[in-house]
């Protein structure tokens, strides 16, 4: 098998992914899964499409992450392996389409409007 690329996105997080037969490796900007993302949570969102397939183990991932913060760019990178997985094998993609994991999360932080403190925030009235 050659190497699969996908791509997923996540608020202001990218994620380029590069998928190959393997033992289950996972490698993020050069640095392990347990070290880029400490949390447990964090890892389980990361490994969700492959717990969903029980392909753990099956594959190695290298994985370039930008911009974002933690939580967008592990969904970032939970989107572009599953689409990478549904690349390797079409039948996999009604599994991970049921669960949520290909559907891209479009919501992002809504533009500061002029006048105001924030997005929706007004400044305080004052009658008098």
């Amino acid at each position: 098998m050659e190497v699969i690329n996908a791509i997923g996105r996540r608020k202001s997080a990218v994620a380029r992914v590069y998928v190959s037969e393997g033992t289950g490796k996972i490698t993020i900007n050069k640095r392990d899964i347990t070290e880029f993302f400490p949390s447990a949570i964090l890892q389980y969102v990361v490994k969700q499409p492959l717990l969903q397939l029980d392909a753990v183990e099956k594959y190695d991932i290298k994985a370039n992450l930008d911009g974002g913060g933690f939580t967008g760019q592990s969904q970032a990178l939970r989107l572009a392996i599953a689409r990478a997985l549904v690349k390797i094998n079409a039948e996999d993609k009604k599994a991970l389409k049921d669960k949520g994991f290909l559907t891209r999360d479009s919501r992002a932080v809504e533009r500061k409007k002029p006048g105001q403190p924030k997005a929706r925030r007004r400044f305080q009235f004052s009658k008098r």
